[in-house]
């Protein structure tokens, strides 16, 4: 595509504004219902690429911008739902909501996604055309737009692996209880008390192939370190009582109660050494977005050049902010504090979108430490609400949190803006046009979060378990943000366990640097350890296996010919995955529905003698890992041996 055809060709149209906010809301429950499940969301632009190259075709057409402009769109579904699942739960978790409030949930995360593009407009010409950077996401769904001669192949794997992930889903104990969600086994040596196990969602292993086999050891690593170090060493030597009965059981209980306190301590230490030692590259990227304010005046700008006019963007910025500011004044009910509240969000929104475009450009939108730029955001906020309210307020807390959601929803929205636009460059598509649709996709996707949460929260639970739900969605990051939170404010918590996992990740941050300086390629991100930590077992072990399935597919085919094509191919295997996490995501909600539906989870249930064991499981989850190995191979091949 070349630049001066920019002008002509046809991208906000009406089919692809419409098949983008379709696509959006689909990935955005998906990734709600996966965040709070594993505690990733996975990117959606190749997904939503293919897609809508297929769906325009059969409409009889479809540039190569109109399908740029769907998939930025789209993409505000791994954005959105992330900025909401990492710090809304910790206001159920807290306990000041009972349920999700629909209209706050709207609010914050429509509001505060526009304001992240709004807030990331400024930085496109320094970070994509001065500076140049990677934004390899960006990269990568260029460049399946300029390959798609075939994108009918890449929707029927897509619906494929979909119908699969969802079939798994539906036969599994949340639904039909045909087949068993985990395999898992505990045992104990004297007082010790150990655990193993591997879940059987295609989700997870989907997750496990698309974040690779560097991030999967490293999370499956935080698991082993979690459930077959740390819950050894407690029940033989820190339990007030010999523990007795079933030994998975005990193990459970004290990795609930406990353990799991470690990864909040390791991600509290990560995410603010994340911070500090990329400070340079911080201040770069604040730096350019504050030199970009300042440039281009009086210039004759071509269309692919031109971003939304800076005096629409100020304006912006006051029409979204007035609501937020009436927001907080309804929660603590004070104009000296709600206005502050204010400021503090929106001068925290600009630098850490700043902080997190830049963020994406050097590493990715995959690895941005947009958690670790919200547990910064929580505890500024508590200092200032602090000497607002004082050391011990009730409603602390939630207002802290209520300033992070909305700069963690910015954040997160600003990084995967710079990624579609990175995207558009290379394409030569107009800024201001996918810029618009951004936002549009942003508040198109705080359109449906809301319900998805209350419906997992009602059906399964969100955080700390419970006799109703004694095995929640963990939303690890949610529960972070809530221990941050209370914390700053005089809650209780296992201490002792926090003040161990800040030790743990200040190894995990030494051997890291070690390996940086060694010029290792295998690297050992803390955060991603923290996560590996705080999860359960049976969550990180498939993510393993699907790293694992990545590393032999790549060995397997071989290297591409042009280094440039590496992403490409791994196309197929990311669509597949895709398809997995995406049928079994929607299929879980649609099981959640009937549940909280008929008032009885038993609902979809089927014969005693249709039930059958964990290595039925485990046989079903090894085809699937088989196609998945397969699918992916076949393409990868076809790629390396162009």
């Amino acid at each position: 595509m070349n630049a001066s055809n920019a002008g002509t060709a046809p991208q906000l149209t009406a089919r692809a504004i419409i098949l983008s906010i379709v696509l959006a809301m689909v990935l955005a429950a998906a990734n709600t219902y996966l965040g709070l499940f594993a505690g990733l969301t996975v990117a959606t632009a190749i997904p939503a690429a293919v897609v809508s190259m297929a769906v325009l075709r059969l409409l009889g057409g479809g540039h190569i911008l109109e399908n740029n402009i769907v998939q930025t769109g789209a993409s505000a579904g791994a954005s959105i739902s992330a900025g909401v699942i990492f710090t809304l739960p910790a206001l159920v978790i807290i306990g000041y909501w009972d349920s999700f409030k629909y209209s706050w949930v709207l609010a914050i995360a429509g509001l505060g996604g526009v304001l992240g593009v709004l807030f990331s407009v400024p930085l496109r010409r320094a970070l994509i055309v001065e500076q140049n950077l990677a934004f390899p996401e960006g990269k990568a769904a260029a460049e399946v737009l300029k390959a798609g001669e075939n994108p009918g192949r890449g929707i029927k794997i897509l619906a494929a692996s979909a119908f699969l992930g969802g079939l798994a889903k539906i036969v599994a104990e949340s639904g039909m209880k045909m087949l068993p969600d985990v395999a898992a086994t505990a045992g104990s040596i004297g007082k010790a008390f150990a655990y193993v196990g591997t879940n059987l969602s295609p989700a997870l292993l989907g997750v496990g192939y698309i974040v690779g086999l560097n991030i999967s050891i490293v999370i499956v690593a935080g698991g082993v370190l979690s459930w077959d170090i740390a819950i050894p060493i407690y029940t033989s030597y820190f339990m007030d009582t010999v523990a007795s009965g079933d030994p998975e059981a005990v193990a459970r209980t004290v990795w609930a109660t406990q353990i799991r306190y470690l990864g909040v301590g390791a991600m509290l230490v990560g995410g603010v050494w994340t911070l500090f030692s990329l400070r340079g590259s911080l201040l770069s990227g604040v730096r350019s977005g504050l030199a970009a304010t300042r440039a281009g005046a009086g210039k004759i700008i071509a269309e692919t050049e031109k971003d939304i006019p800076m005096k629409a963007v100020l304006l912006g910025l006051i029409v979204f902010t007035l609501p937020l500011a009436v927001l907080y004044q309804a929660i603590v009910n004070s104009v000296l504090v709600s206005i502050p509240m204010t400021l503090v969000m929106i001068v925290a929104g600009f630098l850490f979108s700043s902080v997190s475009a830049y963020l994406a450009g050097l590493v990715g939108s995959s690895n941005n430490p947009v958690s670790g730029i919200t547990i910064a955001t929580i505890l500024f906020a508590s200092l200032m609400l602090i000497a607002l309210l004082g050391s011990s307020s009730q409603l602390g807390p939630v207002a802290a949190i209520m300033i992070g959601a909305v700069v963690c929803c910015a954040a997160a929205v600003a990084g995967d803006n710079l990624q579609d636009l990175k995207c558009g460059y290379l394409l030569g598509a107009t800024p201001w046009r996918q810029q618009v649709m951004l936002a549009i996709g942003a508040i198109s996707c705080a359109l449906v979060v809301g319900p998805v949460l209350n419906l997992l929260n009602e059906t399964r639970g969100i955080g700390d378990p419970t006799a109703e739900h004694p095995n929640p969605l963990a939303a690890p990051q949610a529960t972070l943000m809530a221990a941050v939170s209370r914390a700053m404010f005089g809650g209780e918590l296992p201490w002792t366990m926090v003040w161990i996992g800040a030790v743990v990740g200040a190894i995990i941050i030494a051997i890291d640097s070690m390996q940086k300086r060694r010029g290792s390629t295998f690297r050992v991100p803390v955060l991603a350890a923290a996560v590996g930590i705080y999860l359960p077992l049976d969550v990180t072990m498939p993510i393993f296996l699907g790293g694992i399935l990545a590393h032999l597919v790549e060995r397997s085919a071989g290297k591409p010919a042009d280094p440039n094509d590496h992403e490409r191919m791994h196309q197929d295997g990311v669509l597949f995955s895709s398809g997995l996490i995406t049928g079994e995501a929607l299929m879980g909600i649609a099981v959640a529905f009937f549940v909280w539906k008929f008032k009885n989870p038993d609902v979809m249930a089927v014969a005693e003698n249709f039930r059958f064991g964990e290595w039925a499981g485990l046989l079903v989850f090894a085809g699937l890992g088989l196609l998945l190995y397969r699918t992916a191979v076949e393409g990868a091949r076809r790629i390396c041996q162009k």
